[in-house]
Formats: structure tokens, sequence, C-alpha cells
């Protein structure tokens, strides 16, 4: 029964993540999200109905930049430690790819957070416990629609109302929402809502 758990709670997962990517501009097949529960078992489950997380990882690309890759890195390790940060940065780089996502099923120790800031030069590197892509928060009802804004969206935007960045509404680097389409400090988010007078209305927030 716990395998099942288990590979139920990975499908949800691996569904998420894919979303995750989609929605940041990378190229992902429908079939992918779509996939059901037994398709998904079939594909990655071994004989006792065990899913190898390795065979989950990913990399795809940017659909406006080819040369923007990212590489998604399932960890089997319960409490991610330096060793599966190495694993990943040997990938990166073997790849020559500079964007990694870590998705692991407990938590991340302090070293290994410590890699992610040493590293962050040379490597944008993102980390979820599996907890956090069980469900698909952008697709709940409360949470408006967000549109990240290109830098020139952005200053077209400052220009037309006049503003400075400092004067724009601010969105937390770890809300849920600006970790799910991988926010930087400095890029804005578009947020549209519906308002009963208007149809819908636009507010703009600045992450930092």
């Amino acid at each position: 029964m716990g395998d099942v758990d288990e590979t139920a709670k990975l499908w949800k997962v691996n569904r998420t993540v894919h979303e995750l990517v989609k929605d940041r501009g990378f190229q992902v097949s429908d079939e992918e999200i779509n996939m059901d529960l037994q398709r998904f078992r079939d594909s990655y489950a071994n004989s006792t109905g065990v899913v190898d997380r390795q065979q989950l990882n990913f990399y795809t690309t940017s659909r406006s930049n080819p040369t923007d890759q990212i590489f998604v890195f399932f960890s089997d390790e319960k409490s991610v430690g330096v060793k599966s940060m190495r694993k990943l940065l040997n990938i990166l780089e073997e790849k020559s790819i500079q964007r990694g996502i870590i998705v692991f099923p407990g938590n991340m120790t302090p070293s290994a957070r410590k890699v992610i800031l040493a590293m962050s030069s040379e490597y944008r590197l993102e980390e979820f416990s599996e907890a956090d892509l069980l469900v698909n928060i952008v697709h709940h009802t409360l949470v408006p629609r967000h549109e990240v804004l290109t830098p020139e969206e952005k200053k077209v935007l400052l220009e037309k109302y006049r503003l400075k960045e400092t004067q724009l509404p601010r969105i937390q680097l770890a809300d849920p929402v600006a970790r799910y389409y991988g926010l930087r400090r400095g890029q804005v988010v578009k947020i549209t809502r519906p308002s009963e007078t208007s149809g819908r209305y636009a507010s703009y927030r600045i992450c930092f």
C-alpha cells in the first residue's frame, strides 16, 4: 500500500513540475502533463511498484530562446545534502546547462543550501520539496492569473505610469507564486483579478 501511495504522490509531483516548467516558457509536451496514473506507473515503476526517481529527471529548452535550458533533478536522498548537490552540478556541467531545479522527498540540509548560494554566480539553482509540488497552486481558484513581464514590458509600464521601481507594490522572493514562476529580484508580475464592475482589473508587483 505504501508503494501505491508513493507512486500516486510522485505522479502528482511530476505533473506539477512539468506544468511549472511549461508556465515559465519552456517546451513541455501535453502528453507528459496529461499522463494518467496507470501510464505513469507503467512508465516509471519497477516490477515491485517502486518508482526510480532518477528516471523522472528531464531537461528542456525555452520556447523563445534555444540557448536557455533547464534541468529538473529528482533526488532520492530523503535529506538532501552536498552529495545530491554535487550530482546535480556534475550533470549541469556535463550538459552545459546553467539552470537547475532539485526536487526532493524530505528536506534540505543547511550545507546543501550553502552550495546553492556558493554556486549562484555560475548556476541558477532552485529547490522544491515534493510536498511543495503535490498541488499546483496557480490552479487554485483563489490564486489570480500571474504573468511575468519581460524587461521591455516592465520598462513600458514604468514609463507609462511615470513610476520608479520602488513605487510598485512588492511580492517577496519566497512567496509561493514567485517561487513557482522562478521570479528574480527586480522582475515584475502582472496580476489579473476578476472585478464586479469592470470584468477584470490588473495590478503589478515587483519581486524583492
